[in-house]
């Protein structure tokens, strides 16, 4: 009987990344092509928005956890994240702004380069594997490490994988320690078609975790 179950399970498993696949294949990324849309969520304009934090949620912080806030969607999540870095905002900014070397240094991305860079506006091909599956997208970064953020959202020009994505970094004095930061993230992302429940789970959780742990991994090792 286990040995049925486990076989039917497995059996249904596959046939989910089947159709995920097929469904990916049918709606492939392609820089020549424009997205669909020119955005469903309301961009970050300017300064993002500060985040207020509870004693207990500062306690985390210097025990090096991450505090995270986030809400599982059908075809994707969105959430924020935030973490304290033992490096200078301006170490932290060297790191997120080193875009050609994202996949030496962020967690699934496999492929990253700039295509585009005019000032603040640096865009920037990206893909990522979750799980066996491959996702390319564009990003329009509004890159002010000198404010203290970067904004970014898809470049609707060219057609991504990701039906959205936006977000912010944010890097800033640590409040009580000198020469280190306390660094915010947040993004809000969906997929174009159908996202199975463990990837969202995964892109909702993990992601937010790992986007601020390389970075302060990356920081942090820094000369």
């Amino acid at each position: 009987m286990k040995r049925t179950t486990a076989r039917v399970a497995l059996k249904r498993s596959l046939a989910v990344v089947g159709l995920l696949l097929v469904s990916m294949a049918a709606q492939a990324a392609d820089p020549e092509q424009p997205h669909p849309h020119q955005g469903i969520v309301p961009p970050f304009e300017g300064a993002p928005p500060r985040v207020t934090l509870s004693e207990k949620e500062e306690s985390r912080l210097a025990r090096g956890e991450a505090v995270l806030t986030m809400l599982e969607e059908e075809s994707g999540g969105r959430g924020t994240a935030v973490r304290d870095v033992k490096a200078p905002p301006k170490v932290v900014w060297e790191r997120i702004g080193a875009f050609d070397e994202y996949s030496q240094m962020v967690p699934r991305m496999s492929e990253a380069e700039v295509y585009y860079r005019d000032g603040s506006d640096v865009r920037v091909r990206m893909v990522i594997q979750v799980v066996g599956l491959r996702y390319e997208y564009f990003i329009r970064h509004d890159y002010r490490p000198e404010a203290g953020y970067a904004t970014w959202t898809l470049d609707y020009s060219k057609l991504s994988d990701l039906d959205e994505s936006v977000g912010y970094w944010a890097v800033l004095p640590h409040p009580s320690q000198p020469g280190q930061s306390r660094v915010f993230y947040s993004i809000d992302m969906k997929t174009r078609g159908w996202m199975p429940g463990f990837v969202r789970r995964m892109v909702a959780k993990q992601g937010l975790e790992e986007a601020t742990g390389w970075v302060k991994t990356e920081s942090e090792k820094a000369p």
